[in-house]
């Protein structure tokens, strides 16, 4: 009875530890969440602003100068192309553009940047005025400066090679004096040294002055606007007694008469 009681006991203790080993475990808990990495927020500056940029004047002729002003805000870094590069943020600067030309300004700010622009257009500069006109010269001042006397041998009145070529470029002359005064008549003055006689003189002066005028008629200018005077050795050009100075007074004078 008692080996009974005891196998019944050892019976049930086995029955329970059965019935515990096949009881359902409890679920696992969750594994606790991975940690995110902390995102830094960096806080961005105020963004550059233009506030003014001019140019003065807008306008100009070549050559002139026209001035930039600008004044800029929040601003780490302001440039202007065109040759000037990095300003700072308030300022002025001369510029002498060649051509019509637009100036770009940047400023650039930790919250963004800002652009402006202005141009300066550039005109051809007018003409100089035209210089005053001359004073006109008077007919005997045509005459000493543009027409030159002619030269002749000793007591002879024929037109030397020499004096011929002279007489060609006078022409010309006269005929350009003769018509800016259209009242002037030429006078050939005849012209003689101091040897022979006052009277021998004369008619060798008028032969002389004749012989000029048949010449230039010849080439052009109207006979009816030349005389001849003979002033034979009474008008000497050179006064001293030698061959150089009698040279110098056998020759042919050109004056302007109104």
């Amino acid at each position: 009875m008692r080996n009974r009681h005891i196998a019944t006991s050892l019976l049930a203790a086995s029955l329970l530890i059965f019935a515990a080993g096949c009881k359902k475990k409890p679920p696992a808990p969750p594994p606790p969440p991975t940690p995110q990495p902390t995102q830094t927020t960096t806080q961005k500056g105020p963004a550059a602003v233009i506030q003014s940029f001019t140019a003065e004047p807008s306008t100009i002729v070549r050559g002139e100068s026209s001035t930039l002003r600008w004044e800029v805000a929040n601003a780490t870094e302001v440039t202007i192309d065109n040759g000037i590069g990095a300003v700072p943020a308030r300022g002025s600067r001369q510029v002498s553009p060649s051509s019509n030309t637009t100036y770009r300004m940047t400023a650039k700010g930790a919250g963004g940047d800002a652009i402006s622009a202005v141009s300066v257009a550039v005109t051809t500069p007018p003409p100089p005025p035209p210089p005053p006109p001359a004073a006109k010269a008077s007919l005997s001042e045509r005459m000493a400066k543009d027409v030159q006397d002619v030269f002749f041998d000793y007591d002879k009145s024929e037109v030397r090679e020499d004096a011929r070529a002279t007489l060609q470029r006078n022409a010309d002359a006269i005929k350009a004096i003769l018509n800016d005064f259209p009242s002037a008549v030429l006078s050939i003055e005849g012209h003689c040294d101091e040897r022979g006689s006052a009277e021998y003189n004369l008619g060798l002066g008028d032969r002389r002055s004749t012989s000029v005028k048949e010449f230039l008629t010849q080439i052009g200018i109207p006979a009816e606007r030349v005389k001849t005077i003979s002033y034979g050795k009474e008008k000497p050009f050179c006064t001293d007694s030698n061959e150089e100075c009698w040279g110098k007074n056998r020759r042919a004078h050109f004056v302007g008469v109104q």
